[in-house]
């Protein structure tokens, strides 16, 4: 077991935030030149091919309970729906709109553990998951007007993402991260594996990505080891701090994200949507800081009878 080091941890996180944008900026180039099964499939071949030989080459344990063993194959499979639904996304909304939607997270969060565990949430959070509801919805709605369907994927990634993030937590101290990500890397590829090689796609030509040239290797290279190094970064982070010390930071990736739609695309916001991200952040930040302020409050001890003299 790792004791927490929240700054390590913020610091780490930090990593992702600045990672994870970048990677989906360079999906959004590589645009509709190969099929999403193919473009997540090399993704995740990439990062076992480049971490399976740093095992062996460190000695670093990979082998696994039983227990972390399942839980890291649903984590996978929760990684694959995530990283799918993101990339389908990014090929119809801006960079900034598609992040943005995804931070709804935090409500889903919220509201998944008040039905579903019990929790007690607070008249005050439930307002903030409203206000927050509202400002995703405002961002939505023009990029909905715009492409239909494909501007609500960002909302399935933030449920996806919820769940990853509380798997991840459960096995983070439990595993070394490279080799977490390595067995990750390799139970993606051979579930993957099957829809690559035996399914048709565009028109029946499996395996688009070897009829490409060398820009288009360089993007799905990119995409490999800038999601491979992010995703270690936030393992580790994980590893380090709790959860809800990292969450905060993770609302670093909307404006990193804006600035990366205008350089690279010239995308910006407009003013209903950046509106709409401005209620999600702020929303968003209340919410955890309210569960801090909770987590602190002292709780009250029982009142001892009184002794008889």
């Amino acid at each position: 077991m790792t004791g927490d080091r929240p700054i390590l941890g913020i610091l780490l996180m930090l990593g992702f935030c600045l990672l994870a944008p970048l990677g989906d900026a360079v999906a959004k180039l590589l645009g509709d030149s190969l099929p999403i099964v193919e473009v997540v499939f090399f993704r995740f071949g990439l990062q076992a091919l480049v971490l399976i030989p740093l095992i062996w080459a460190s000695g670093r344990a990979w082998r696994m309970s039983g227990r972390v063993l399942r839980l890291t194959f649903l984590r996978t499979l929760l990684h694959i729906l995530g990283i799918a639904a993101m990339f389908t996304a990014l090929r119809y909304l801006p960079l900034a709109d598609a992040v943005a939607i995804a931070f709804v997270m935090p409500f889903f969060m919220l509201l998944l553990g008040h039905y579903f565990l019990h929790e007690v949430v607070g008249m005050r959070r439930f307002l903030a998951c409203c206000v927050g509801f509202v400002g995703t919805l405002c961002v939505v709605q023009p990029s909905f007007v715009e492409v239909g369907w494909p501007a609500l994927l960002p909302v399935g990634v933030a449920v996806n993402f919820a769940l990853f993030m509380l798997v991840t937590r459960q096995i983070a101290k439990e595993t070394d991260p490279i080799g977490l990500q390595a067995v990750s890397g390799v139970m993606a590829v051979a579930l993957m594996a099957p829809l690559v090689l035996l399914l048709p796609v565009t028109g029946g030509a499996p395996l688009v990505a070897f009829t490409l040239g060398p820009y288009h290797w360089g993007l799905l290279a990119a995409i490999g080891l800038l999601g491979t190094f992010a995703h270690l970064l936030m393992t580790w982070s994980l590893r380090y701090a709790p959860s809800a010390t990292l969450a905060p930071m993770q609302y670093l990736e909307i404006p990193i994200a804006t600035l990366l739609g205008f350089l690279i695309f010239q995308e910006l916001p407009d003013r209903l949507a950046a509106f709409g991200i401005l209620l999600t952040v702020s929303a968003g930040l209340y919410i955890i800081w309210r569960e801090q302020a909770m987590a602190r409050r002292p709780r009250a001890l029982p009142v001892e009878p009184p002794q008889a003299a």
